[in-house]
């Protein structure tokens, strides 16, 4: 049965990269591409999550899934998507937004599937930890970022905006406050990348792993590809620079963005059934991977398999080991696993 599909930011870096995995995959499904001007094709639609009134199209043209890819700080794209019964599947919010989001809607009355997808790469880690039998302990991801890798805006101003202020990661299920570029740890990453120092990093995984899953002990780390880049993070951070910088100044610094790299992060899993590192490369970047995440989630929802009216994590979709398949199968993606 065919379905209508709206990306809504299709016209970004990862919603771009969605459009094209989504219709190479599922060429019998239509998919429209929501931004803030017309386009040049009768797909394209005016769509702008800051403008309630232009929301109408959504339903003229029979939308059945709604995939966001900017962010829609005020939700005013959950709310319609609840309102009118619709699909809605959100890789984009930061931590603070994505736990704002997840109360709004438990407060309603769900009747279509309202997927939260926003952890770190298009919300697979958590899918990937529970290919770990048993109770889990304690989860630590260590992020390799490279500043030559293609990135969207968003993921930059997030950090502008945030790299100031504390966040939580949770140990015996209490929260300590931390911030970004502080606390370092010597980590051995994976696919020849060795051992880098890692700071403090942000993103939804800790909640959702913490509150979510139920996993009392949570942090992550990262670092980039670039040593001097990491440490002058690191000295920014301990000096308290970001705290007097303007926004502006804080998007120069984080808003550069390359033309494509490797994607790396490791998984270290603790649980009563023993340990576990699972290892992920992406050679095509973090727009690929993001973007693959989110069709994968897609195709749950589209497919055969029934899942019923209600609020999910995207890694809820999922058998973990069918996920773990699944990116697997992808060409420019490989796994490694140590037991």
């Amino acid at each position: 049965m065919q379905s209508n599909i709206l990306i809504i930011g299709g016209n970004g870096t990862v919603g771009k990269t969605i459009a094209l995995i989504f219709k190479s995959r599922n060429p019998h499904h239509q998919v429209f591409i929501g931004g803030r001007r017309t386009g040049k094709s009768a797909n394209d639609l005016l769509v702008d999550v800051t403008k309630p009134d232009t929301f109408q199209t959504l339903l003229d043209h029979q939308i059945h899934l709604i995939i966001l890819s900017v962010n829609d700080q005020e939700d005013y794209i959950l709310r319609f998507a609840i309102e009118n019964k619709i699909d809605y599947l959100d890789i984009t919010k930061p931590t603070p937004d994505l736990m704002n989001a997840y109360e709004l809607a438990k407060k309603q009355r769900i009747n279509s599937r309202i997927v939260f997808s926003s952890g770190w790469m298009g919300g697979i880690v958590s899918g990937l930890t529970n290919t770990l039998p048993g109770q889990i302990n304690k989860v630590q991801l260590f992020v390799y970022y490279s500043i030559k890798d293609l990135a969207g805006e968003s993921s930059a101003h997030f950090m502008a905006e945030n790299v100031a202020k504390p966040f939580f990661m949770y140990k015996n299920n209490q929260p300590f406050s931390v911030k970004h570029f502080l606390n370092s740890e010597l980590f051995e990453y994976s696919f020849g990348i060795g051992k880098r120092t890692a700071y403090n990093f942000d993103v939804p995984d800790l909640y959702i792993l913490n509150k979510i899953e139920k996993i009392p002990d949570v942090t992550v780390k990262m670092t980039y590809n670039s040593k001097f880049v990491t440490w002058l993070l690191g000295a920014f951070q301990s000096m308290r620079i970001f705290s007097i910088l303007s926004l502006k100044e804080r998007r120069m610094i984080f808003g550069s963005s390359g033309k494509g790299d490797q994607s790396v992060f490791d998984i270290v899993i603790s649980g009563h059934m023993g340990n576990k590192t699972i290892s992920l490369k992406s050679t095509n970047g973090q727009a690929e991977l993001t973007a693959l995440s989110a069709v994968l989630h897609a195709e749950k929802l589209l497919g055969s398999e029934k899942h019923d009216n209600r609020i999910y994590f995207s890694h809820q979709l999922h058998e973990p080991h069918d996920l773990m398949n699944s990116l697997n199968a992808y060409e420019s993606i490989h796994i490694e696993t140590i037991e």
